[in-house]
């Protein structure tokens, strides 16, 4: 039976008017943004598929189109229409670690890095810029890689962060094999960012490792 069989008031956009959009599953929330199902299934049907084949949120919020179209019934429109939604999302993560935004929490900084640097198959490093006050100065991709290495020079680290006037930095790369271990390499550079910033009385605060839809902090595991 397709959602618009449903009795009046059941269909999931319906529910949302009436309970609010927290009421409704994940499947449901899907179904909204999909509109329509397929020949033998509903809307929602699809929504429950591709948390199936994604094998939860998160990793199919960090999937790409080509990605998307890989669950059956989920054409071209509806996996435009589900990347729409993800880099809207991408973008409201952005907007809170836009400069002058605190960081004294990292909840929101782990967040975008983990939809900004998921979706990508090569390897890159990103610095985020901090004044005293933990507030962001700036950020940048300081090097991009190949799918196993990337060369990150710490002279030119210090030099951006002389630029951007930095107190502290954050940094983070993503592992596109997905494995979330910080290799001897990741540790070694670490510490040769470390020192090398703190001849200019610039801190580093954490360094994130972007890889299976989760980031792990070199902070909580006490590398830093």
């Amino acid at each position: 039976m397709g959602i618009s069989q449903w009795p009046r008031g059941e269909g999931p956009r319906e529910k949302l008017v009436a309970r609010g959009a927290s009421a409704l599953s994940e499947a449901e929330l899907l179904a909204i943004i999909l509109r329509t199902g397929v020949k033998g299934k509903s809307a929602i049907d699809l929504g429950r598929d591709m948390l199936q084949s994604f094998g939860g949120l998160s990793a199919l919020l960090s999937a790409d189109v080509a990605r998307l179209r890989e669950v059956k019934g989920i054409g071209l429109a509806k996996s435009v229409s589900m990347n729409a939604v993800i880099e809207l999302l991408r973008r409201a993560l952005k907007e809170e670690i836009h400069p002058r935004v605190n960081l004294s929490s990292p909840i929101a900084v782990r967040d975008y890095l983990r939809l900004a640097l998921s979706r990508t198959d090569k390897e890159v490093f990103l610095g985020i810029f901090l004044n005293a006050q933990n507030r962001v100065v700036g950020s940048e991709v300081l090097s991009e890689g190949t799918l196993t290495q990337t060369s990150v020079f710490p002279r030119e680290v210090v030099k951006r962060a002389l630029y951007h006037d930095a107190a502290a930095m954050i940094f983070a790369h993503n592992h596109p094999s997905g494995l979330m271990e910080p290799s001897r390499a990741d540790e070694v550079l670490t510490n040769a960012l470390k020192q090398a910033l703190a001849l200019v009385d610039v801190k580093v605060l954490d360094h994130f490792i972007v890889g299976a839809n989760r980031a792990m902090s070199f902070a909580e595991r006490g590398l830093i």
